[in-house]
């Protein structure tokens, strides 16, 4: 695999700044790497070739591809184009292992409800001795959960039968297997943007073209929606505490997103009404809508369990379809995951006022560390976004692990390298942990601006 040098140029946006070129070159490109926006074992583009896209010299590019082979993210043979790969030791942390010595900013989902998770779990194998003489399997989920499942939907004004939910390991892996056998290679995909950077890469891996329409501060332009939809194979939208933005699709808007091709709903944030009333399904104004969600964020991101509502006739066929890479979800975990959902109306106010007051804080602490920064407002789920003064977020998450912090830049939620003056800030950590967060931001924004860094060789990111 390569890439060329007009695609590479894109990935890196706009990357002026301050400090020597070839070491903001060479530091954008390894985040690229890290981020998984440029794959393992990707041929970079020749130094002459590139130097010539971009506007710089070949000694420039030449000195960062160096640079990144000296750092183990280049192979080094000779007379053949570097190729793309990670040092030992030195992979980006996947979201929530961000290791003893870094503040993991990249992810957003709460910790577990600790006592209600371990009296889930204890129910759960009080259960299990009646599925033993069972073979364990069940492609489309256990009935108790599609049923626990099922009865929320209906209680949040949408009536649904246990026949229509399919269990998965996770929304991810729900979307991942609707794609996979909904969609053809080419087909035309429309996405709000920003979006969710691990849909958007199902999307790209499944060789689908992706039309993406603007998220604003004022939040979704339905009629541009509805018009860019028109001759799509599919959309895929976050209405509910949109990630990365926390925005909320209204109910005025909720009946107008009447689309011309099969809609897909992301809802995994649905249940985190901070500042709003909780949202009615936008299934329930339109009965064909494809909607996902997941006990990730609600409870907890190590329970593994999502599902997808739609009609029988689909679920039956997804269900099918996934027996080619998996043959269903844990038993153990279901069950449990049933008994949460048997108990959401008593874990979800407690849950709720804790977030809002990590939320609070981190906004205040924005105010003071990062005062020119511009946080939009975020009605509910687990991340504020915030836009800043330049065009900076790739060079700051970069730059970040040396001052303590792992965070996700703000390109990786969108498309052909947007979002640079964008950073996705989740409040679900501590206190403690947060304030230490904000500082080493706000220490590794300083040392962007200045062109400096605290050490000009790459601290080990796990």
């Amino acid at each position: 695999m390569h890439t060329s040098s007009h695609a590479l140029a894109r990935l890196l946006g706009d990357w002026a700044g301050p400090g020597p070129a070839h070491r903001r070159l060479s530091d954008l490109v390894r985040l690229l790497i890290l981020d998984g926006r440029l794959p393992l074992d990707t041929a970079l583009p020749g130094e002459r070739d590139l130097a010539a896209v971009l506007g710089i010299s070949r000694t420039t590019v030449s000195t960062a591809y160096t640079t990144l082979r000296e750092q183990g993210y280049l192979t080094a043979r000779d007379r053949a184009r570097g190729r793309t790969r990670v040092p030992p030791g030195d992979r980006q942390p996947e979201p929530g292992t961000a290791g003893p010595d870094l503040l993991d900013f990249s992810h957003a989902a709460s910790p577990a409800p600790g006592e209600a998770l371990h009296r889930a779990y204890t129910r759960a194998l009080d259960q299990l001795p009646r599925y033993l003489p069972r073979h364990g399997y069940a492609h489309v989920g256990l009935g108790e959960l599609r049923a626990a499942v099922a009865q929320r939907y209906t209680d949040r004004g949408l009536p649904t039968a246990p026949e229509q939910i399919l269990v998965t390991n996770g929304a991810q892996h729900a979307f991942s297997l609707l794609v996979r056998t909904i969609l053809r290679p080419r087909d035309r995909v429309v996405t709000d943007h920003p979006s969710y950077p691990h849909a958007l890469r199902v999307l790209r891996n499944a060789g689908c073209r992706i039309t993406p329409v603007a998220v604003t501060d004022d939040g979704w332009d339905v009629d541009t929606l509805v018009t860019a939809a028109r001759g799509a194979a599919l959309a895929f939208l976050i209405p509910d505490f949109h990630n990365p933005t926390g925005l909320l699709l209204s109910e005025v808007d909720r009946p107008r997103l009447r689309l011309d091709c099969p809609l897909v709903v992301d809802e995994t944030m649905a249940e985190l009404a901070l500042d709003a009333d909780p949202p009615v399904p936008v299934a329930a104004y339109h009965p064909g809508v494809i909607s996902i969600g997941s006990a990730a964020k609600t409870f907890w991101g190590g329970l593994r369990v999502g599902w997808l509502r739609a009609d029988r006739e689909l679920v039956q066929r997804l269900g099918q379809a996934r027996s080619g890479t998996d043959l269903g979800t844990p038993v153990v975990e279901q069950l449990a995951c049933a008994e949460l959902l048997r108990e959401i109306g008593e874990l979800l106010p407690d849950r709720l006022a804790g977030m809002r007051e990590r939320r609070s804080l981190l906004l205040d602490l924005v105010r003071t560390r990062l005062p020119d920064w511009t946080v939009g407002r975020s009605s509910g789920g687990l991340s504020v976004w915030a836009r800043l003064p330049d065009p900076v977020s790739s060079a700051l998450a970069a730059v970040a692990p040396q001052f303590g912090v792992h965070l996700a830049a703000g390109p990786r939620f969108g498309i052909g390298g947007a979002f640079e003056r964008y950073l996705r800030l989740p409040y679900s950590l501590d206190a403690d942990p947060m304030r230490a967060g904000i500082e080493g931001i706000a220490s590794a924004l300083a040392a962007v601006r200045s062109g400096h860094r605290a050490d000009p060789s790459p601290t080990p990111l796990a």
